[in-house]
């Protein structure tokens, strides 16, 4: 879906159809940063990330609404509504686009470029927003073709015509073709697509590990990944929060309280899921903007709000050496397993503690559950009640990425 975010605010205020818009964070919350934006906006070199300052200074008539995440998951849903009167295999990849594999519905529909004109023109009528449909006989190539015309238009890649259309595109409009990589690539002289295709794979292992051959392999059109049924409920592979501070975080308690807001969300969702984690990963990022990313295995499997608590402030100590401020904090639990499957027993009093803490956090639960998150808070959040965030309640689930479902 074209300026997915952009689009659906202007079908609900059409004063500005022809103004450059850009839906916003919030920015009393240092959430100020562009979201999406419209055409008109692009044409001033707006971009995805932007912080709204500069935007501003780009572009003075800059118009910036708020999301409203409720509608866009509302229209997210009326067009897969629209993809699944075609085909049942329908696989999100983020709330604005989808893959369709179409092939068990040609004779009903007619071949995938009747589809992908038929969807576009329903899509307009029913739900007022426009898209750009890449038709192929692969995911990566489909995706590619969908970024290729926009907006509201249909482009079609070929076993026959692939290295016509793609070969001589940057090396960086390949799916899963990042910046850090695109860098890596450049260095070594591969910059389109056709450069990727044809290096020599041992060098692109060396350079990228097992991500070099599978792009190798997507560069000469080699995907045979297939297409979720739209009912399919992807496996979780971990479960996290993240969040920018209302102000930055000076002090060890600071850290603490807003780790354990994260924590106690991370914690509840894992229980929700009946899963334990092996693995916590805590995500750093102070006021100069420098990130730092470290993990750490578990000694035992966990649900524990505490345990994961326990390591991501251990994490914390030992890996934020500069002592700036902090900016925005992230946790996420990984190495899932069901909390029913078989655990490894300790014979030392520690399986007593794990026992309390699990029975601490179902009482929570269920209070929490019962009359709100505030309803019931931990000690330290009283040291700075304004820090104490209900993370479970305001998180976004984006859908499993397309890369999860490669090596299943």
């Amino acid at each position: 879906m074209n300026n997915f975010y952009a689009s659906v605010e202007i079908l609900y205020d059409p004063t500005l159809r022809d103004k450059p818009v850009a839906v916003a964070g919030d920015e009393e919350a240092r959430h100020g940063i562009v979201l999406a934006k419209n055409d008109i906006a692009k044409r001033f070199g707006i971009r995805t990330g932007q912080v709204l300052w500069e935007a501003r200074q780009q572009c003075p008539g800059l118009v910036c609404v708020p999301a409203h995440y409720e509608r866009y998951l509302a229209f997210s849903a009326q067009a897969r509504g629209i993809y699944t009167s075609y085909t049942d295999q329908v696989e999100p990849f983020g709330l604005d686009e989808c893959w369709l594999d179409v092939t068990g519905s040609v004779g009903l529909f007619g071949e995938g470029p009747a589809i992908a004109d038929d969807i576009r023109g329903r899509m307009k009528r029913e739900l007022g927003l426009t898209v750009s449909v890449g038709v192929s006989f692969n995911k990566v190539f489909a995706k590619l073709g969908s970024d290729m015309k926009k907006p509201d238009a249909t482009t079609v890649i070929t076993p026959e015509n692939y290295r016509d259309k793609a070969w001589s595109l940057p090396v960086s409009d390949l799916l899963y073709v990042g910046p850090a990589t695109t860098r890596k690539l450049n260095q070594y002289g591969i910059t389109t697509i056709g450069e990727l295709a044809q290096a020599n794979p041992d060098l692109l292992y060396w350079l990228l590990g097992k991500n070099g051959i599978m792009l190798h392999q997507f560069a000469n059109g080699q995907d045979h990944s297939g297409v979720r049924r739209y009912y399919a409920v992807p496996p979780m592979k971990s479960i996290g929060n993240s969040t920018t501070a209302p102000r930055d975080l000076v002090s060890e308690d600071d850290v603490k309280i807003t780790l354990m807001a994260l924590c106690e969300s991370v914690g509840a969702r894992l229980r929700e899921q009946n899963c334990l984690c092996s693995t916590v990963a805590l995500g750093i990022r102070d006021n100069r903007l420098l990130s730092c990313d470290r993990q750490a295995k578990l000694n035992r499997p966990t649900a524990n709000t505490l345990d994961i608590w326990e390591t991501a402030m251990g994490l914390f100590r030992r890996h934020h050496t500069s002592r700036e401020p902090v900016r925005s904090l992230s946790v996420k639990a990984s190495g899932l397993t069901p909390a029913d499957g078989v655990v490894q027993l300790s014979l030392f009093p520690e399986e007593q503690k794990a026992q309390r803490r699990a029975d601490i956090d179902r009482t929570l639960d269920k209070i929490r559950s019962k009359y709100g998150y505030h309803s019931i808070r931990r000690a330290i959040a009283l040291a700075d009640p304004a820090l104490d965030l209900d993370a479970k309640e305001e998180h976004i689930i984006h859908p499993i990425g397309f890369l999860g479902t490669l090596h299943e």
